[in-house]
């Protein structure tokens, strides 16, 4: 497969549109702009790319007494993570974020399907 700047930037647009609809759906879960949306799409990026494995790692015991529920709760510390370093990116509880990251799992495998 060959790399392309186009595929890049739509799947990039497409996640900052998915994360914008769940701000919008999510109570406690807020966005302000899409280009707030773009940024932020890029740290959970990279959140995702270096932290996420070693809270995965850290929190290996509880995922398989969960059956692996607890990942949902790791994809919010995901996201509350990089609300921290957003001022205009916030998420106000903990229930916000774990349901945003359902939510956001759906909508950005549903938007990906439909666009890409």
């Amino acid at each position: 497969m060959e790399f392309s700047w186009f595929s890049l930037i739509m799947h990039w647009i497409v996640s900052a549109l998915a994360l914008a609809v769940t701000a919008a759906i999510i109570p406690g879960f807020r966005i302000r702009g899409f280009g707030t949306a773009l940024i932020a799409v890029v740290l959970i990026g990279l959140a995702n790319q270096f932290v996420w494995p070693i809270l995965v790692f850290l929190t290996l015991p509880i995922t398989i007494l969960t059956l692996g529920l607890f990942l949902l709760v790791v994809n919010a510390m995901i996201l509350k993570l990089c609300a921290a370093f957003l001022k205009d990116f916030e998420i106000t509880s903990w229930i916000s974020a774990i349901i945003g990251a359902v939510v956001l799992s759906f909508t950005s495998s549903f938007l990906h399907w439909v666009f890409i």
